[in-house]
């Protein structure tokens, strides 16, 4: 079959582009519509296109012809989305199209084949090239895929930025919710000296039937399962009420008994390894699927590869799905038209509405798509009584109606009507100014003035706006020149340092890291700057500089602060003076004031530092002081429903440990501690390589199972293995330290814990946990072909050394669970 790089070879010129797109769209059994036919011809031609069309008229296509008219004409091509799991997507999407030489991505913690022609990255990192290198940077388009982003306070500046210093770049703006946008195209035309095709008001190819329903969810989800109205997406504000909805349709049946054999024929050995994904194997395996951002990522594509090949009947997941995630879906049932924002509850906007309601009706399969809204559980509660009742006019009137609670936001069938016809709001533009920013246009050189005032006063934003812009880049560049950071000299601005090369690309806050590593002492020597364990001091200052996962901080706090109302019950502490202290229970904060001061000291000379948050914290140490697993961590706290966000976080330590701390810092210990933090990541899910590697070596059968390959032997890693298994004794101590028998009788049931500790503790009043206890000198390994045997010392009080705990490695167990599987076989006296 010919490539699409083979219809529009190098060189060619835009009517071979056109017509060669053209052809390998129809050998692909695809027709064009006449939007997109018009947005390639655009394209081709050299135009700017702003495509604001409705969901399912194809305008990923459209992005593909860009990328291959700019790949044919010699350039580079950037495409750019709001979240990392549609920059992933479609960075497999144009592999498949391009090959996997000819596109690469850049998501500011993974970074594959970057120097491709064609890149995919979140729209921060292309915002960041943008800064450092203005119009001489290598990009010779950018697509911007829901670019309704360029209005999201927070993140809108890195979708201003690259529209207004990369003048020489062609770009396709594409979004189903834009609004008016005439500002930009005027803005766009001015600055580039191309022209604009504005592509919009397209009809949708698949009509969308409305409805609002006031009977009870499970009966709606009935009826549309008996008419055959699915998949449905039943979409959710919150992702516990997701996991909730598809628990109790459990119970239903949703799927006949060979639409069930051909879900398990296609997940074959999947390994659903973690609580969640236990619970996930049941749901799916009777046609319910669960799609939410804090799932791993390979429960995540699972689901979406399910759905894509037509096996769930309904999926429950939250409004995530609207942003641009690949999976067909026939109806589309929103459970409430108000949500949390963060800040407040609030209804939907009309941008939030039809973002999801548009996912309904699949191009080329459906007729039309179906989008239900729910009314609120009172509303439904009185339809319910009032059909009860029937025409019985006595009944009826004895009928309390129920209202919306007193504070709750509310809504109603005119609401929802009101949404159907309300257009998107107007984008509004929300530029920001950092000292990353401005050091990143300082870096490009040039005639800096003229650059900052040209960003500050030529852009988007309202003439106040600007000023009040202007004011603060004055703040910031005096604090870069108190700072010594920036000079002037007679030949203009200029940095005083150098720039590492990813600079604000990466961990903006790395430069301090190295700073307070340089103030450990990695010889744990007494009375030395940390906690006197080197290694996971480390940890914990790079820790400090990554993002707060929030919801594993609140689950820590939880857990604290119920640990510290029993403790002060004891103690006999009064409610009231329980509850003030409680206020100062708060989640593990190592390093704290050591870390506090020394952001202070660093940011008198590097200001620019303030922009960012030191937020010291404990997770990855934390998982490895409880010598705990992944899954045992997520059980301990109770985040089933975040363990993608777990697993992200471990990531990004794992990968901001490997790149930050340079190699004269890293001790035998630390080393151990990098080694085991990145293989349980891999362990725990390493779909992205997995991924990566089925493009180089593809799977030519499509109804093959959708498993991803096995991570690597967990033997293969020598090292990493070895600190599972001194995690595995050491958590046997920390257990026995707390005379915790039935833990180590639920971990070793023929170990005869209960008699050995009462038997230690006749000797000593405690065992000890610190640094030394869990030295690798405590734990003595010896290798066999099929099994290790591990002796682990136990530190008493008294230095005498002479209780162990002796084990076995099950190595074949090792290896198919994807951790170190242990067995306590003795605990004795010498």
């Amino acid at each position: 079959m010919t490539t699409l790089t083979d219809a529009i070879p190098a060189g060619a010129s835009a009517d071979a582009v056109y017509d060669g797109f053209a052809d390998w769209t129809t050998a692909q059994g695809i027709t064009l519509y006449p939007a997109q036919d018009e947005a390639v011809l655009e394209l081709a031609s050299g135009a700017h296109v702003i495509l604001s069309t409705p969901t399912g008229t194809g305008k990923s296509l459209v992005a593909v012809a860009a990328h291959a008219a700019c790949l044919a004409a010699g350039g580079r091509s950037y495409y750019t989305a709001p979240i990392k799991a549609l920059v992933s997507e479609k960075f497999f999407a144009l592999a498949e199209v391009f090959g996997a030489e000819n596109v690469g991505m850049v998501t500011g913690d993974s970074s594959v084949n970057s120097e491709a022609p064609i890149v995919c990255c979140t729209a921060e990192i292309l915002a960041n090239i943008a800064l450092r290198q203005g119009e001489d940077a290598a990009i010779d388009q950018v697509v911007m895929d829901e670019f309704h982003y360029y209005g999201d306070p927070e993140r809108g500046w890195a979708w201003q930025v690259p529209l207004l210093t990369l003048p020489r770049a062609q770009f396709l703006l594409m979004s189903a919710t834009l609004g008016d946008v005439s500002d930009i195209v005027t803005d766009l035309e001015r600055r580039t000296e191309r022209p604009v095709a504005q592509i919009t008001g397209v009809e949708r190819p698949v009509p969308l039937h409305f409805s609002y329903e006031r009977r009870p969810v499970h009966e709606v989800v009935g009826a549309l399962l008996e008419e055959h109205e699915t998949p449905v997406y039943i979409v959710h504000f919150s992702q516990a009420a997701a996991v909730e909805r598809a628990q109790a349709l459990s119970s239903a049946k949703v799927s006949t008994r060979e639409q069930r054999d051909a879900i398990a024929a296609a997940i074959g050995g999947f390994r659903f390894t973690t609580g969640f994904g236990k619970t996930l194997s049941r749901l799916v395996r009777a046609g319910i699927g669960i799609h939410h951002a804090g799932m791993l990522p390979r429960y995540r594509r699972l689901v979406e590869t399910l759905a894509q090949r037509g096996l769930l009947r309904v999926i429950c997941g939250t409004d995530t799905l609207g942003v641009g995630i690949n999976v067909p879906i026939r109806t589309v049932l929103i459970t409430a038209l108000s949500k949390y924002d963060g800040t407040k509850m609030r209804q939907l906007s009309a941008r939030e509405f039809h973002q999801v309601a548009g996912r309904a009706g699949r191009a080329g399969f459906d007729p039309y798509g179906n989008v239900v809204v729910m009314a609120p559980e009172w509303e439904i509660e009185n339809a319910v009584a009032l059909a009860k009742a029937g025409d019985d006019a006595a009944k009826r009137k004895k009928i309390v109606r129920k209202k919306a609670p007193v504070g709750v936001v509310n809504w109603g069938q005119g609401s929802f009507e009101r949404l159907i016809e309300a257009p998107p709001e107007p984008l509004m533009p929300q530029l920001q100014l950092t000292a990353a920013m401005l050091i990143n246009i300082i870096g490009r050189g040039g005639d800096v003035f003229a650059n900052v005032r040209s960003l500050v006063f030529d852009n988007h934003e309202p003439r106040a706006r600007k000023y009040a812009l202007a004011r603060r880049a004055i703040a910031i560049f005096r604090t870069l020149l108190d700072a010594g950071i920036v000079e002037t000299l007679d030949t203009g601005i200029h940095l005083t340092v150098d720039l590492q090369p990813n600079f604000a690309l990466n961990q903006p806050l790395s430069p301090f890291a190295l700073a307070a590593i340089d103030l450990l002492d990695p010889e744990d020597a007494p009375g030395g700057v940390g906690t006197g364990h080197y290694a996971l001091d480390v940890v914990s200052v790079i820790e400090a500089t990554l993002d707060d996962p929030r919801a594993i901080l609140n689950q820590q706090q939880h857990k604290a602060r119920g640990e510290a109302i029993g403790a002060m019950k004891q103690e006999g502490i009064e409610y009231e003076e329980r509850m003030e202290l409680l206020e100062e229970v708060t989640y593990p904060k190592p390093l704290d004031e050591l870390l506090s001061q020394s952001f202070e000291v660093f940011a008198s000379s590097q200001p620019w530092v303030r922009d960012f948050e030191l937020r010291p914290k404990s997770v990855v140490r934390d998982m490895f002081e409880r010598a705990m697993s992944f899954a045992e961590y997520v059980s301990f706290y109770e985040l089933g429903r975040s363990e993608g966000l777990v697993l992200r976080y471990l990531s990004d330590a794992f990968r901001a440990i490997r790149q930050t701390v340079p190699a004269d810092a890293r001790t035998d210990e630390l080393m151990d501690v990098i080694e085991w933090l990145g293989e349980l990541v891999r362990q725990v899910d390493s779909s992205l390589v997995d991924e990566w590697e089925t493009l180089i070596h593809p799977v030519d059968d499509p109804t093959a199972p959708v498993v991803p390959p096995a991570p690597p032997s967990v033997l293969t890693n020598r090292r990493a293995f070895t600190v599972l298994v001194r995690n595995e004794l050491f958590r046997r101590v920390q257990l026995a330290a707390l005379q915790s028998d039935d833990a180590l009788v639920e971990l070793d049931p023929d170990a005869g814990w209960p008699d050995a500790l009462d038997r230690y503790y006749d000797e000593h009043d405690e065992i000890l946990t610190g640094g030394p206890a869990r030295s690798p000198r405590m734990c003595r390994i010896t290798e066999e072909s099929e099994v290790w045997r591990v002796e682990q010392t136990i530190d008493d009080p008294d230095g005498n050394h002479d209780w162990r705990i002796r084990a076995e490695v099950d190595l074949p167990a090792s290896i198919d669970q994807g951790t170190a599987v242990v067995r306590v076989t003795e605990v004795l006296r010498l």
